[in-house]
């Protein structure tokens, strides 16, 4: 079974680690939970988390922001702009990189952070990349004392233009089920929306050639429907055949 980067738990609940963690809050880190996500966007994004580019890197953002969803915006800022992403505590999320140990994103923090400081840090990377099939050390930049840096550069650029809805203000659970119900509401209007227009232009259709309807799709539906019964008689049924417009 492969076991993939950025993919979690908090709690008993499935993650995806976007920010393994936040410049400047460094004990927090960004997520969203897949499972909830809608289809046109989880698809997509599961995609590009399973990509060799997902997996090699540091961040699920980087390669999220070099990619788009199949209707042209960009991955990242749509998890941003549709305040998908919740704040949470490093140590509160636990990565499985193989079916026998588990890690602490805190420490995997950590660990990356000290790479450069010394050959522990780097021997202790190198023993859970053997068992996890993150890449290997050797084949990491070698500026990573400047890592942090950088990546406090995207973060920030993440947020550019989308000022009403900030990053620092990722929704609690009540707020993303909310958020939820606002997307499905708007596509129960788009729906009904898509059949009212497709009444109208068979109306139309009508209007244009008498009788098109009736002779392209020929239909007669015959319902049972009850007549109110009498005390003691069973109900009574007719039939009724629709009639085209």
């Amino acid at each position: 079974m492969a076991f993939l980067k950025h993919i979690g738990k908090n709690g008993d609940r499935k993650v995806v680690v976007i920010f393994r963690e936040i410049p400047g809050d460094e004990h927090m880190c960004l997520v969203i939970y897949p499972d909830v996500l809608p289809t046109h966007i989880h698809n997509p994004l599961m995609t590009i988390l399973e990509s060799a580019v997902g997996q090699q890197s540091e961040n699920l953002a980087d390669a999220l922001n070099r990619n788009l969803l199949p209707d042209g915006r960009n991955a990242l800022q749509v998890l941003h702009s549709e305040r998908m992403m919740k704040r949470v505590r490093t140590d509160q999320v636990l990565l499985t990189p193989n079916s026998r140990s588990t890690v602490k994103l805190s420490e995997l923090n950590d660990i990356l952070n000290q790479m450069s400081k010394g050959a522990d840090a780097v021997k202790k990377m190198a023993d859970i990349d053997g068992a996890s099939g993150i890449v290997d050390p050797k084949t990491k930049r070698a500026a990573e004392a400047a890592f942090k840096n950088e990546q406090k550069e995207k973060y920030e650029a993440v947020q550019t233009g989308y000022s009403a809805a900030p990053i620092d203000s990722a929704l609690d659970d009540k707020s993303l089920a909310a958020n939820m119900l606002a997307q499905a509401k708007r596509m129960e209007t788009e729906a009904t929306s898509m059949i009212n227009e497709a009444a109208r232009m068979k109306k139309e259709a009508e209007k244009m050639f008498p009788g098109v309807i009736a002779k392209a799709a020929p239909t007669t539906v015959t319902e049972t429907v009850k007549t109110t019964a009498k005390r003691g008689r069973p109900a009574k049924a007719k039939a009724v055949v629709n009639a085209t417009e």
